[in-house]
């Protein structure tokens, strides 16, 4: 009975995420004008939103990390509930393995946002689409920062093509991504496996 519970926590909890995520995508991508479904959509994330957004250190500028907070909060109840769903128990390689693949989470949320960003402005790149429009901008906005950071790292001093970069930091994402998922996998069966 006790696994079910926490199994229906789980899935809350994972519903609740998808809708944040909603809520967000319709705020960046819809100029502005909300519609009702925004408008039902904040009437049900905001009041948890408003919390975390209550410190400073995530808002700078025009940047509001909040949801990302709220996002990793709920992924770390996610992994918890479910952790206790699969395993009956909790202890501390349990906890550990949860703090290592909440973290992770959250991480690789970020990296696949980034991806499919730059994917995106490589799709407009490639079909010489109009990149005057507010959706473009707002796309723009976000991946010539990492487009530059990335390019710093593989090669500092030279800019090199815009194709290029793009190319180079998808890539660099994707390997990250995979690589880092391979990785946690093998550290979260072993922490699980310890006694304590």
């Amino acid at each position: 009975m006790i696994r079910v519970i926490f199994n229906i926590l789980a899935g809350a909890a994972g519903l609740y995420s998808l809708i944040i995520f909603v809520r967000i995508m319709i705020t960046w991508f819809s100029g502005g004008g909300y519609g009702r479904t925004g408008e039902v959509l904040a009437s049900i994330t905001d009041p948890y939103l408003n919390w975390f957004r209550r410190f400073p250190i995530l808002r700078t500028g025009f940047l509001d990390l909040s949801p990302i907070a709220g996002m990793a909060f709920l992924s770390l109840a996610q992994n918890v509930f479910s952790a206790i769903a699969v395993y009956g128990r909790l202890s501390l390689g349990i906890i550990l393995a949860i703090a290592l693949s909440s973290l992770w989470s959250a991480l690789s949320f970020l990296l696949g946002f980034f991806t499919v960003i730059l994917a995106l402005r490589l799709v407009a790149f490639l079909a010489n689409l109009n990149i005057r429009h507010p959706f473009w901008q707002v796309i723009d906005g976000i991946s010539q920062p990492i487009l530059y950071k990335i390019a710093g790292i593989f090669s500092p001093g030279r800019i090199g093509s815009y194709l290029r970069r793009l190319l180079v930091s998808i890539a660099f994402f994707l390997a990250i991504l995979i690589g880092g998922g391979i990785v946690i996998r093998i550290v979260f069966r072993l922490l699980v496996r310890l006694p304590f």
